[in-house]
């Protein structure tokens, strides 16, 4: 299984991009503290992580989030490899985003909590749309369906 779950800052601004076949995608660095500090009592230690998201999601994320604000992403990690313009071969591994839930901008801590990062004023998630039928709600959905059936009170089981 390979399942990622991150919750931090943005490092820095996204990066939309579109690719020669027209699908939008969206590059991103969350910092993600870690839970422990260092021997030393020092500060605790942050990774940056490179995420990215395709599609619909890549245009939310570029269009409502900035360096600073915070996201929950969930996805996969993906190992890659190119080779450089100095001819040297270059490996990457990303986290795909299948789902980002936009937790609060920079800004937005409430400051009335004991520490917690709280936010008054959450973003809501956009997951990643599949392939769905869409329907027509402008019609009747059951004209097809035959005649009309009365029901009394009775008929029903609760």
């Amino acid at each position: 299984m390979n399942k990622v779950i991150l919750i931090g800052r943005l490092a820095r601004d996204p990066e939309l991009r579109t690719t020669s076949s027209g699908l939008s995608v969206t590059r991103f660095t969350v910092a993600v503290s870690r839970t422990f500090s260092s021997q030393n009592g020092g500060q605790p230690q942050t990774d940056f992580i490179n995420c990215i998201a395709w599609r619909r999601q890549a245009e939310n994320i570029a269009k409502y989030c900035s360096k600073g604000s915070q996201v929950a992403v969930e996805g996969r990690i993906q190992v890659g490899s190119f080779d450089g313009q100095d001819g040297q071969k270059h490996y990457t591994t990303d986290v795909v985003a299948d789902n980002v839930t936009f937790l609060g901008t920079k800004g937005n801590v409430d400051t009335s909590s004991s520490g917690n990062d709280n936010y008054s004023d959450p973003m809501p998630t956009y997951n990643e749309p599949q392939d769905l039928p869409s329907t027509d709600v402008s019609e009747d959905p059951f004209k097809d369906f035959g005649e009309e059936i009365a029901l009394t009170d009775d008929d029903l089981p609760f």
